[in-house]
């Protein structure tokens, strides 16, 4: 059985011993493991059923620490660490050789972030290895923002889970690269376009791609409850001419009513784009736990963190 602590002194001893943990950060809590240990990368890639062809996240406590890790950086890489790290964007450049190619997937690239959780950073600080957490969660289901959402996917497989409490952005780091110098966004997350856009410009999109990927969240299946989940314009529409029963719905703000409907999770009364990316993973489990016969999201406006959630919300109806 998992314990769910706080000590990071525990943590960090099973760590060292190339074992792995799970860890909060701002966004989802990861299943971390020594980035430069091929046991513990092994381990990560068997726990959670990932195909080794989808990278991992390198995860380290400074953006000073990126020179160690990779090479080339272009100047607008630069110019978003220093706007949003630490904090929810990942970037991907060109790794140096002590990167493992398992952590890459055999890639000359490697994703690198600086995560905004005081717990997680402090045990990066007294680590003297950078760690890959993946989410921890098994390879395609709801991602975890909660302590109790590992305990139920890997109770008698981890060792600890280091309880850092909710997550607040509550869904995946914003993903940039950059090919031939430009920036390309590779997976929409808790950073939204049009903030990334503000400190660089005109960013290109290529956030789907089924073999080979250059990123975590690229694959078009991925994110999903057990429960057959949908997507639609309008959830009062559906209501009003869906025949199925013991159906759960998402919205943004609106309330809706139907004898159908056997719970209904609201992400933001107040409308609030962040407020909604932080509940989304949390309503989702929630709702998977029902035996419902139908989850029903509604899209969000495609616009600021709106875009994050409706490619969440399709990649979980897939």
């Amino acid at each position: 059985m998992s314990i769910i602590s706080n000590d990071i002194s525990k943590a960090k001893a099973i760590l060292e011993k190339e074992d792995l943990v799970a860890i909060p950060t701002e966004t989802v809590y990861g299943l971390a493991g020594n980035a430069f240990s091929e046991k513990a990368i092994r381990k990560i890639f068997d726990t959670k059923k990932r195909p080794l062809f989808n990278p991992l996240i390198v995860h380290i406590h400074a953006a000073a620490v990126v020179s160690e890790l990779a090479k080339d950086i272009p100047e607008k890489a630069y110019q978003l660490a220093q706007a949003f790290w630490p904090g929810s964007l990942t970037l991907v450049l060109k790794k140096k050789s002590v990167v493992p190619g398992l952590v890459t997937a055999g890639k000359d690239t490697v994703a690198i972030r600086v995560p905004n959780h005081p717990l997680t950073l402090e045990l990066l600080r007294s680590l003297s290895f950078p760690l890959v957490a993946p989410s921890a969660n098994p390879f395609g289901s709801i991602s975890p923002t909660r302590a109790v959402h590992v305990a139920g996917y890997f109770e008698n497989t981890l060792p600890l889970i280091l309880d850092g409490g909710n997550c607040t952005s509550g869904i995946e780091s914003t993903i940039i690269g950059f090919e031939n110098q430009e920036p390309v966004l590779y997976r929409l997350g808790a950073i939204s376009l049009e903030e990334i856009e503000a400190v660089i410009g005109k960013v290109i999109i290529k956030n789907h791609k089924e073999s080979a990927p250059e990123a975590p969240g690229m694959l078009l299946k991925h994110y999903a409850p057990k429960t057959r989940t949908i997507l639609v314009d309008s959830v009062k529409d559906f209501i009003q001419h869906a025949e199925t029963e013991k159906i759960g719905v998402i919205t943004f703000q609106q309330k809706i009513s139907g004898t159908q409907i056997i719970h209904q999770e609201i992400l933001s009364e107040q409308g609030d784009y962040k407020e909604a990316a932080a509940n989304l993973y949390d309503a989702m489990h929630r709702l998977d736990t029902m035996k419902l016969n139908l989850i029903v999201a509604e899209r969000f406006p495609e616009e600021n963190l709106g875009k994050s959630i409706n490619d969440r919300l399709t990649r979980a109806t897939k």
